[in-house]
């Protein structure tokens, strides 16, 4: 394990809020600084405030609280730190269960195969869906036929983003890739308005509410 510091935001442990693993147990890293500026971002902090320095060891010194627990790296952006890359190999040779949420921006090629990715692909209403690295579908598919389980999720906030995202899935066959998961942007497209969506056009994807902001709405750190 290098000494390399990397710059942390939070550490918490929770209840997994978002992707398919949603309700389990998570000891979440998330790092500090971002490489985009979604209009909907819920953590600006994260780039908003410097992190805290943190080495490697004294990260898996707090995970040692949590043992046997899934851990998530997120952000901000996880891959723009290099520090990332070890850790990552640190704690698949400690035999955690690792998932990685990145804003689909920077290739994930470097990405260690033991780990789950979740990977963000940003919307119109985002104000960054060109900056997106389109190159990441085919790794997707690389690393998936190898039989990793990584997801993709878009975040929506509108009918235009629902239709931009359904011609996107069928572009590029999403729905045979990984698992699909759509979540709403609360302040400007209603759960119960997506869902008819996903009904009416038959879309197979998951339906992802924020589980972490029904059950704790009060909090904006920590959870």
């Amino acid at each position: 394990m290098t000494d390399t510091h990397l710059f942390i935001s939070e550490l918490f442990y929770s209840l997994q809020g978002e992707s398919t693993r949603a309700g389990l147990p998570c000891a979440f890293i998330r790092l500090a600084g971002c490489n985009l500026r979604c209009r909907y971002c819920d953590s600006k902090y994260t780039w908003e405030t410097p992190g805290e320095p943190r080495t490697p060891a004294e990260i898996c010194n707090w995970l040692d609280r949590y043992p046997g627990v899934m851990v998530e790296l997120t952000g901000g952006e996880p891959l723009l730190q290099e520090g990332i890359y070890p850790l990552l190999d640190t704690l698949l040779d400690r035999g955690r269960t690792v998932l990685l949420e990145t804003n689909g921006s920077l290739g994930i090629e470097r990405v260690p195969a033991g780990v789950s990715v979740i990977l963000d692909i940003k919307c119109p209403d985002s104000g960054m869906h060109e900056r997106m690295d389109w190159r990441n579908i085919a790794l997707l598919a690389a690393r998936n036929r190898d039989g990793i389980v990584d997801e993709i999720k878009f975040v929506l906030s509108s009918v235009r983003d629902f239709e931009w995202a359904r011609a996107v899935i069928g572009r590029y066959k999403l729905d045979r890739l990984v698992p699909l998961l759509f979540s709403p942007v609360r302040e400007s497209l209603a759960a119960t308005t997506l869902a008819d969506l996903i009904l009416r056009h038959r879309l197979p994807v998951r339906l992802q509410l924020q589980l972490h902001r029904l059950l704790w709405p009060d909090r904006d750190r920590g959870v």
